[in-house]
């Protein structure tokens, strides 16, 4: 298919008792069937992961970070090798984050200006300043297809006044990034800020679509806010924006909250959950999460998950992983990834069948019991 616009976003069908939608989203580089969980890829790299088995198991798009490739190896030596698809050996969508998140973590290292953040280098202490024309200039020199705009991610919790000034400040910021952008057929998201303010939600969310975005998402999530506070903005939120646009919530999370996420009408997702934890010897499953360096698992020939058809869970055994993870042996890390990103992408691709089939409350339904059962509900 011809893709005229940036994106397209085509409804296919939804779920009578919940805001739940199944979509389809067309980029440049590809479709992304949706509701989609993205694979972190921070360094032009998911950690672990070949391009080709990241394919295997189910990914669609990919993210990769501003921030982090702007300071190395650097976005004009990535464009003068071909852009960020080739230099990675990735032939799918991808989507960068601004490099907002990334410097406002910085803490005292950075100084938040009406023209952008001035910042030390976490590396080696160099001074840059990031602007929203820099952050898209750097996207579109990566070769990004889905941008965000350059805003702040406001902490939690955080005075009103603060939030207030800075979801205003974003909102600017968010009209001079379309002003920005020069590549007409890379998408370009607004992000929704606001903390946990219902009225500075609904008012960034007004201002976004007054300006107009390719989709929108919601930024400042996940931030250490209880998991139902969490739930509650998206329920103040995700109705204020278009129907026939995708719908990103950023950083979240675990398999609940895409769950309930999906529940209230989101699309994209991406979080660094599954690799992480993987790497740190955690293990998502059908019944909740699996702490593959307990001793008990020493002699267990089981697989981590008998409901799962993954390749690790076909082959090998818990004692095995545990084995691998005591020894601090690198196929430990790549296993354990294989399985996380396996579990979270088959997750995504079962409640898109089910919203096909009109069984999402099932599902639902299903997915908590085997956590009821075991305490992870």
């Amino acid at each position: 298919m011809s893709v005229t616009l940036p994106v397209k976003f085509d409804l296919l069908a939804t779920d009578g008792a919940t805001a739940a939608r199944r979509g389809r989203l067309h980029t440049r580089r590809g479709v992304i069937e949706t509701p989609a969980f993205m694979p972190v890829g921070t360094q032009g790299t998911v950690k672990g992961m070949l391009p080709e088995q990241l394919r295997e198991v189910g990914a669609q798009v990919i993210l990769a970070n501003t921030y982090h490739l702007y300071l190395r190896p650097g976005h004009d030596l990535i464009r003068q090798l071909g852009g960020l698809h080739r230099f990675m050996q990735w032939d799918g969508p991808i989507l960068t984050d601004s490099g907002g998140f990334q410097v406002f973590s910085l803490g005292d290292l950075r100084r938040i200006e009406e023209e952008g953040v001035r910042f030390q280098s976490h590396l080696d202490g160099s001074a840059h300043t990031l602007t929203p024309e820099s952050s898209i200039a750097i996207q579109e020199a990566l070769g990004a297809d889905i941008m965000m705009v350059f805003d702040e991610c406001i902490p939690y919790p955080a005075e009103r006044g603060y939030v207030a000034t800075s979801t205003a400040r974003s909102a600017r910021w968010a009209a001079r990034s379309k002003a920005a952008r020069t590549d007409g057929s890379a998408a370009l998201f607004g992000i929704v800020q606001g903390g946990m303010e219902s009225d500075l939600r609904r008012q960034s969310a007004e201002q976004l679509l007054e300006i107009g975005f390719d989709g929108y998402a919601l930024g400042g999530l996940s931030v250490g806010e209880m998991a139902e506070l969490m739930y509650q903005v998206m329920e103040w939120t995700l109705p204020l924006l278009p129907a026939d646009q995708p719908r990103y919530v950023m950083g979240v999370g675990t398999p609940e909250n895409l769950v309930e996420a999906v529940a209230r009408g989101a699309d994209l997702f991406d979080c660094v959950m599954p690799t992480r934890n993987a790497r740190n010897g955690v293990l998502f499953t059908s019944f909740g999460r699996l702490s593959i360096k307990q001793n008990r698992y020493r002699e267990d020939h089981g697989p981590i998950d008998p409901a799962c058809d993954c390749m690790v869970c076909r082959r090998f055994s818990r004692a095995y992983l545990r084995h691998l993870y005591q020894s601090n042996e690198i196929l430990s890390s790549v296993l354990n990834t294989w399985h996380n990103l396996y579990y979270y992408l088959l997750l995504m691709r079962r409640m898109r069948e089910a919203l096909e089939s009109g069984t999402f409350g099932e599902f639902r339904s299903e997915f908590y019991r085997g956590r009821l059962a075991t305490g992870e509900a």
